[in-house]
């Protein structure tokens, strides 16, 4: 073989290990670009689901938020309407003291007036008019009398102040009522003071009848 053709030999076989070694390395060119795309994408997907759970975290202290105000917009609706109803209740309970002193005053007065003098007669009528007109006014005002003469017994609304011994009436009913009572609304301003009945036992009645 000449020289002229080992060199054009060479040069070829340079030129072919040259591109031999081109596509190698666009091979791996691409390989680490399709490994870096892989990362990238990996990456991105870390990062959307991270974003995802702050979303559902935020959308979470949102509601909490909304609902935390809801309450305390309800309460304070609540507080307002119990101010309204019950922010007088003192003053109610000052007040029927008096409605009560004024009442026995009344209810010492003697039946037959006929015999008493006229001016007399006409400021007992005046007193009794008077007590109507704050009956209905408490009434006006959501006050409510308590007066459970004939009931049974019921401790939410009444004080048992003694027991009376009788065989007329089942055993827990009202039989006097000492005190009015009040309320306020729904709430008990004060509880009505009472005698309840109490069977007599037969033992009782035998000592009784031995006696």
């Amino acid at each position: 073989m000449s020289k002229k053709n080992e060199e054009k030999k060479s040069v070829n076989d340079e030129k072919n290990s040259d591109k031999e070694q081109s596509h190698i390395n666009e091979e791996i060119i691409e390989d680490a670009t399709l490994d870096l795309s892989k990362i990238e994408e990996e990456n991105n997907t870390d990062t959307v689901s991270e974003l995802e759970q702050k979303v559902l975290d935020l959308k979470d202290q949102l509601m909490r938020t909304l609902a935390d105000g809801e309450n305390l917009r309800k309460r304070t609706l609540k507080d307002i309407e119990n101010s309204k109803k019950y922010s007088h209740i003192y003053f109610v309970k000052d007040l029927i003291t008096s409605v009560d002193n004024f009442q026995r005053a009344l209810k010492a007065v003697p039946e037959e007036k006929s015999s008493l003098p006229e001016p007399i007669q006409n400021l007992i009528i005046g007193l009794e008019i008077v007590e109507k007109e704050i009956c209905v006014t408490l009434e006006k005002h959501n006050v409510k009398v308590i007066d459970p003469l004939g009931e049974n017994f019921d401790y939410n609304f009444h004080q048992a102040m003694f027991e009376v011994p009788t065989n007329e009436e089942e055993s827990g009913k009202v039989v006097e009522v000492s005190q009015k009572g009040y309320m306020l609304h729904d709430r008990l301003v004060r509880p009505a003071m009472v005698g309840i009945s109490k069977k007599i036992e037969e033992n009782d009645n035998d000592k009784n009848s031995i006696k």
